[in-house]
């Protein structure tokens, strides 16, 4: 499947922050939301400012146009107030990118051993993002870090328990 790259993509001011504060609020909000589409449909979690500039997300070739690094650093600032990015270094270079944050992850993989009647379940981390069971399930390859931030909001709700086992960490679902 192909991704689906909005009207403003091919408009070359896209590519160049707007100095119009409203204008620019609009920008901000449409490269936000191209970001998370985009890294969503890569199943990418971490993003490198540097290498960024190079991805097709913020460079265009067909129209020759590509965002700054300093734009792309308010991108992913603005991404970060929303709570959609971290930082992984205080030089802010590199960064974890949830285009589904930790509660949303959760609830879908609640509702999954819900529907399949596995409450009162313990799985191990790998078999919940990599098993056959849960193959074509939208969590299926989840980042190790993302699925355990997405486990601890479940145990907050007490909907689930972290558990150590004998090969590394569970989960067990109530």
């Amino acid at each position: 499947m192909s991704f689906e790259w909005p009207w403003q993509y091919n408009f070359p001011p896209f590519f160049t922050l707007q100095p119009n504060v409203d204008t620019r609020q609009k920008q901000l909000a449409a490269w936000c939301s191209l970001t998370l589409s985009y890294c969503r449909h890569r199943k990418l979690y971490t993003l490198d400012v540097m290498e960024a500039q190079e991805s097709p997300v913020f460079n265009n070739k067909k129209i020759e146009r590509k965002l700054s690094v300093e734009a792309i650093q308010v991108v992913f600032e603005e991404l970060r107030k929303k709570g959609n990015l971290e930082w992984m270094d205080k030089n802010k270079t590199r960064c974890l990118i949830m285009w589904r944050r930790p509660e949303e992850w959760g609830k879908l993989i609640y509702q999954w051993v819900s529907r399949n009647g596995m409450v009162n379940s313990v799985f191990t981390l790998y078999e919940l993002s990599n098993g056959d069971d849960t193959e074509g399930e939208e969590f299926h390859g989840l980042e190790e870090w993302m699925l355990l931030r997405s486990l601890q909001a479940l145990q907050t709700e007490g909907k689930a328990e972290i558990i150590t086992m004998d090969d590394g960490k569970g989960v067990k679902f109530f």
